[in-house]
């Protein structure tokens, strides 16, 4: 049994791995297009991850530097494991949002220590810039998230999507809180208006300065498992996630796209500036839609 989850989870990544970085590299292309170029081939990505991932040499700053990344790595994989995929789970039954939400924060942790451990002050600016960006937009998403599994009375992720595909989306039960959701998922995934925390024009790209060779190839899958991860719970929460694998996957591409567009347009907040939008629209709004639906579930 266990050999078993150990396959599905390995071709789940590889799987996961193929279909977001050709994803990246095509809204690469997008953005080329918007802004009046052509853009790189949409297989870049694949050529850049592997050129660094093959390299012999990677910076190293100590042990913490280099356990960091590993932490993050694996942390951000044990985390997508738990993402259903449509009518695909690694692991059937445990799809549990507080585990997914729990588990995330120790790829988190891992690349702030690692990135504080590197001595650089770009990176130490960078992580405190993401971990008070973070205090912003997690805030409204939890009040949201919390309010469609009390409704549903189940944590469970898979117990949410089929809820939706026998009723209506929560996309069409609560606008409001999806609007919030979509908007703080672009601050987790670090999309313009809310990238100060990466900025390379001020802080030379911030938490990543001083990564290099295979570190740096290992970071670049790690964004994209966590990107996964992140537009995938937007997709299972609001948008029915999938009856099948290719109607979530036609789901998400649809969101990822829209927010890639959404940020070629718009220029960078300051990190308090992200904070404060957060706070006076996106937790306004949480409270208002939570007021909403409970008025109507009690009623």
């Amino acid at each position: 049994m266990i050999i078993k989850f150990l396959i599905r989870g390995l071709l789940f990544l590889i799987g996961a791995f193929i279909f977001q970085v050709s994803l990246s590299g095509f809204s690469r292309k997008v953005v080329g297009r918007i802004q009046k170029r052509y853009g790189p081939v949409f297989w870049q990505n694949f050529r850049d991850i592997f050129k660094f991932l093959f390299k012999k040499t990677s910076i190293s700053h100590g042990f913490i530097f280099d356990f960091g990344v590993l932490m993050a790595f694996g942390g951000t994989m044990a985390t997508l494991i738990f993402v259903p995929f449509g009518n695909f789970a690694v692991i059937p039954g445990q799809t549990n949002f507080i585990v997914i939400i729990y588990l995330l924060a120790i790829g988190l942790l891992g690349m702030a220590m690692s990135a504080v451990g590197s001595g650089n002050p770009n990176a130490s600016i960078g992580i405190s810039r993401a971990l008070t960006q973070m205090l912003g937009y997690e805030l409204p998403f939890l009040i949201i998230a919390l309010i469609i599994m009390f409704t549903n009375q189940s944590s469970s992720l898979e117990v949410l999507v089929n809820s939706q595909i026998a009723g209506t989306w929560n996309l069409i039960k609560m606008p409001l809180g999806a609007v919030v959701a979509f908007i703080s998922v672009m601050g987790m995934l670090g999309k313009k208006p809310f990238d100060s925390p990466i900025a390379p024009a001020e802080i030379a790209s911030g938490p990543l300065v001083e990564y290099s060779g295979k570190y740096l190839g290992i970071l670049m899958i790690q964004h994209e498992f966590a990107t996964v991860i992140e537009v995938g719970l937007f997709v299972n929460l609001f948008l029915g996630g999938g009856k099948t694998i290719l109607d979530f996957m036609i789901k998400y591409i649809i969101v990822y796209i829209l927010m890639v567009i959404i940020s070629s347009f718009l220029p960078r907040f300051k990190v308090e500036e992200s904070v404060k939008f957060f706070w006076k629209w996106g937790l306004s709004i949480s409270i208002i839609q939570a007021v909403i639906t409970l008025g109507f579930y009690f009623s």
